[in-house]
Parts: structure tokens; sequence; C-alpha cells
């Protein structure tokens, strides 16, 4: 079939992600893909910029995955994994994470990541309530977070443009500033910006009430928010000050884990263990769907704690699903038995210093954001020396991410939008982690170009 039947029948009939019908006006058709390229129906190939959506961590046409799959799909497709019956898959998937987490005690499957932090949000209060704190209920999340577009997860999200078509949204939800150091004002004071960061979440408890506060829940290193690098001191100050007023953290690792930062969890950067920590993408580099939550062992014994009457009533049809189990074991080992996250270090350390070298002087690079694996983003504005953004009518972002494709790099860019403190045009970076030096080099080479040619217009 040609690719205008494809695309004729693909406005028709399927509804996508973030839908509007100006959007697949000139949809690329993906048909195949290999190592860090993706190749269209037009035969043209591109390098995968940002792993699919942050996910293909091994990168495209694994057939060894394909196989796995293949074989545990003809031994055992499906079984229920609610209380009462599991599968092999399953148990040796639970027990090689919790060899990687070894701080915490079990894990609970899912599908996607907004359904692990769902499973994170209800598991946080059914733990209070067990724990005779049935009124810590609120979850505390950060401006900038993505955790989701299901309703609970969108209302924890701080991107106000996800949730303005969906009101009502879901009380209990406390929203406070993150750690962004490129657009703080905290550096005058004479404290840190992460000491700053981390006193709006102290002040956020005190002001609801501790008795009132689940959970707090942030990623490691912002992903769909902006690549944004908290300071070194803020995740520890997070975790001593949820410690100190009893509150669950979560730690949304569905971007930065499974070597994404060069670690197979993004915290382990800070030596900061989670209460609950949530995955998915990296966990089968997007080959099946899968998710979950690890939780402490502290929540694990309070879940085995219970008369059968108050059990923890949560569940998914796919939870435990044989074949993404099975998948996801093999993924892991690839990680390691190829050194991944020995390479997603080094090139992530390269990454960031070509974008260095190309944007560090440059008028309109504002912010250049890098230096734990590969998860980079360089922010653009107007104005380096006052922070002033682009007009939005430039629309600098989407041009940008236009010459890009025509270049053969696809990769994401964000737009001038709406959230406080207001951050410019971003340009993001998180390639498959197989990348070698020489497509690292034409990556950021391509984006030199781009950006050149967007800001002659």
């Amino acid at each position: 079939m040609l690719t205008k039947d494809l695309a004729r029948l693909d406005r028709q009939h399927q509804i996508h992600s973030l839908h509007h019908p100006v959007e697949t006006t000139d949809s690329l058709i993906f048909e195949s893909g290999n190592g860090i390229y993706v190749r269209d129906t037009e035969g043209r190939e591109y390098i995968d910029g940002l792993s699919g959506l942050w996910n293909v961590n091994v990168g495209h046409g694994r057939g060894e995955l394909a196989e796995v799959a293949a074989d545990q799909m003809k031994r055992l497709a499906y079984y229920s994994g609610y209380a009462g019956s599991t599968t092999i898959p399953s148990i040796e998937l639970a027990e090689r994470l919790i060899k990687l987490a070894p701080s915490m005690g079990a894990v609970f499957f899912s599908s996607g990541g907004a359904e692990a932090n769902e499973s994170a949000f209800k598991t946080a209060r059914y733990y209070w309530k067990v724990s005779g704190k049935p009124d810590k209920v609120k979850i505390i999340s950060r401006i900038h977070g993505y955790h989701g577009v299901t309703l609970q997860a969108m209302t924890a999200t701080g991107m106000a443009g996800y949730k303005k078509m969906f009101s009502p949204l879901v009380p209990g939800f406390i929203h406070i500033p993150t750690c962004y150091p490129f657009r703080s004002e905290e550096v005058k004071t004479g404290i840190t910006v992460g000491e700053a960061a981390a006193r709006e979440l102290e002040e956020a408890i005190l002001r609801e009430g501790p008795d009132t506060i689940a959970a707090f829940i942030g990623e490691p290193i912002h992903g769909a928010g902006g690549a944004i690098y908290p300071t070194d001191d803020y995740w520890p100050r997070i975790r001593e000050i949820c410690t100190r007023y009893d509150v669950l953290m979560i730690a949304d690792e569905i971007i930065t884990g499974f070597g994404r930062t060069g670690r197979w969890f993004g915290l382990e950067h800070w030596d900061v263990r989670p209460d609950i920590l949530s995955f998915a993408k990296g966990v089968t580099s997007g080959y099946l769907p899968l998710s979950g939550i690890i939780v402490h062992q502290k929540i694990k014994d309070a879940l085995d704690s219970v008369e059968p009457a108050n059990r923890w009533m949560h569940g998914y049809t796919n939870s435990g699903h044989p074949p993404c189990c099975a998948v996801a074991l093999r993924n892991i080992e690839i990680i390691d038995r190829e050194g991944l996250l020995e390479n997603t270090a080094r090139m992530g350390d390269l990454l960031l210093t070509l974008l260095k070298d190309a944007f560090e002087d440059h008028p309109n690079a504002g912010d250049i954001r890098g230096g734990k694996g590969l998860l980079a983003a360089v922010e653009f504005v107007e104005d380096r020396k006052t922070r002033k953004n682009f007009s939005a009518q430039k629309d600098f972002g989407a041009q940008l991410r236009i010459e890009m494709i025509n270049r053969g790099v696809i990769t994401r860019t964000r737009p001038v939008i709406g959230e406080h403190p207001l951050p410019g045009d971003e340009v993001l970076f998180a390639p498959p982690l197989i990348i070698n030096e020489e497509q690292i080099h034409q990556m950021v080479e391509v984006t030199k170009e781009s950006v050149e040619t967007v800001l002659r217009r």
C-alpha cells in the first residue's frame, strides 16, 4: 500500500496520543528499525534521537528479544497474575528487579507508566490506612513533572497543557516548584538552588499538615518536562524531609530507569533510596508493554499484615504478563552483557561535551543540560542574559524539529508553554544506549545546522 493511502487511512480511523488532526497531516509512517535508526515507508532513515519515546534502550531490531517473546508465547502466552496463581517469568523478573534495587522488598507489575504511578498513589494511601493513619491521603508533586495522563497521574503531572480539557481533576494533589537551576532566582539569597527547592516541599508539608500527606513523587531527572537536572544536594535533602515528616517518597524512574542515566536507576547518582519506585519504558526497551512498582519491605509487610477482608484490592488483567516478563529478563541481560551502563555514561559525557562546544557561547543557548547518561537538553532563548524566551509566534521549537528531521535526526522539541517558571524552547536528547561516538557527533552536528537555519529566517 502506498504511503499516501496509509496516511489517509490513519487520519480516518486512528486516534493518536495527544490527538489533533493538524499533527497527522504529514505523519511519518515507520516500517522498520535497526540499532539507533528507524526507516519510514519512503525508505528514509533517521537517527532515533529519543529512543522511540524514551524507551528503546537496547536499540531497534533485536531479534533476540522477538525470539524470547515467541518462545514464551508458544509455552504460555497468558495466565492471570491475580492472587492464587502466578507464572515463572514474573517470579524470575521480580527476583531480578529486587537484586537491582536491593533496598526494596517486592514488585507489582502493570502495563504502562501511568498505571505504575496510579499503583504507587493507591499503595501509598493503602499503606497509611493499614498503619493507622487514614488521613494521610494527599500527594505532593512538582511543576514540570510528568507522571502520565490517566486521571490521577495527570493530576499529579505538573504541566498545565495536559489538564485543561479534562477537569475536574482528582482532589488531594498539591504542586510545588521543582529544582530548576536555570530558571531559579534563589541563587541570589545565599542558599543553594537545591536547598531552596527542597524547602518548598517542607513548607508544603507543614502548610497542609504532615498528618495529611501520604507521599511525594518526583522524577530523579525530569524527562518530558525538559530534561531538567537538579543540583546535587537536592535529592538527599528531599529524602531527609520525607523521612522527618513520615511521608513516603515515590521515585518516578519511568524514563530514568534501566540504564538511561548510566546507572540502573537514576537516584543511584545521589545514593538516595525511595519507598516506592515506579518503572516502565526501558524495562523491556519498548519491545512489549510492561511497567510496575517496586516497594520497600515495610510496605510489603503492611500488605501482608491485614485480614483478608481488607486486602489490597488493586490489579490489572495483564499484571505479570508472561511474554512481557520474559522479554524484560532478556532485555536486562543484554544491558548487563553488553556493558550498556558503561557505554551510556561515556556517550552521555561526550554528548554534553559536544553540546557545550556547539552552544556554550551561542547567544541563544540559555541552558545546556546533561552529564548523567544519555538524557540531555538545550534550552534556547531570544536573549541569553535576561533569559527572555522567543515569542510563541516564532515557533522556534517546532521549526527546529522539522529541520532536524530533514537532516535525518528525529527527536523531541518542546515549545514555549504556559507553566511557571516559563521554560524556553528546548531540544531533548535520549538516543538508544548503544549509540557510538560517530553517531553522537552526527546528531550534534545536525542540531547545530538546524538551529542556524531556523535563526536565519
